[in-house]
Order: C-alpha cells, then sequence, then structure tokens
C-alpha cells in the first residue's frame, strides 16, 4: 500500500465536483484519509509550491490555489502514485486521455481541477506538509 496527496483545487470546488472526483478515486480502489476544506494563504501557498518559484507561473499559481477553499486529502492503494496521477490525466487538459479526471473537468492548463504528487519524496512531503 502507498500512500499519496491529492488536492482538489478552488476551480474544482467551485463547479461542485468533489464528490464526482472522490467517487473515481474509491471506484478505482483507493481509500480516501482525511478530506478537509482549507484556505489557503499567500504564504502557505507559497511554501507548498516552492519547487516552482522563479519561474512564469508562480505569481498566478498562488492567486489562483488562495482564489478559495481546496480539498486536500490523502489517497492510499496499490501503486497509489502512479495510478492516481494516470487517473488524474495530463497537466494540460487537451493533451488529456478521455475520461480522465482533466479531461472531463478542467478548463485549462492554468485550471486544471487537481494536484497530485508526482513522486514518493513529493507525496511524503506534501502529507507532511498539510497533515502533520
Amino acid at each position: 500500500m502507498e500512500d499519496t496527496l491529492s488536492i482538489i483545487k478552488p476551480d474544482g470546488v467551485r463547479k461542485k465536483i468533489v464528490g464526482k472526483i472522490l467517487k473515481r478515486f474509491e471506484d478505482n480502489g483507493f481509500e480516501i484519509i482525511n478530506p478537509r476544506y482549507i484556505n489557503l494563504s499567500k504564504e502557505e501557498a507559497s511554501e507548498f509550491y516552492n519547487i516552482h518559484k522563479g519561474k512564469p507561473f508562480f505569481d498566478d499559481l498562488i492567486i489562483f490555489m488562495t482564489s478559495g477553499p481546496c480539498l486536500p486529502f490523502i489517497i492510499r492503494g496499490e501503486n497509489a502514485i502512479l495510478r492516481v496521477r494516470e487517473l488524474m490525466g495530463s497537466t494540460d487538459p487537451d493533451e488529456a486521455a478521455p475520461e480522465t479526471i482533466r479531461a472531463d473537468f478542467a478548463d485549462s492548463i492554468d485550471s486544471n481541477v487537481i494536484h497530485g504528487s508526482d513522486s514518493e519524496q513529493s507525496a511524503k512531503r506534501e502529507i507532511r506538509f498539510f497533515f502533520g
């Protein structure tokens, strides 16, 4: 069993698709652990996305992630990191495989409804960030 972190971003919460997204993970055999709505501060979002600091999209990402509530949660299951990323689809919904979360629900590369850890190291760091 492996744990990874996912966040339904503010656009996903605004669209009222939280239940649909969580159901996709559960339908694929994953356990959803400790979902909770939060409002990230600018400082928290900047710390969480620190790996992107200095990139051209960083400031817009921080504004977006602080624009409303989001829902971080832990996903537990076999090979969770890779499988969750497959279920999410490409960051750019125009390139996402059919029937992935981003292909079905995201509007753009900037408003792509969901975050998922990209490695075991990131998953551990991101889970600690939100859940101690």
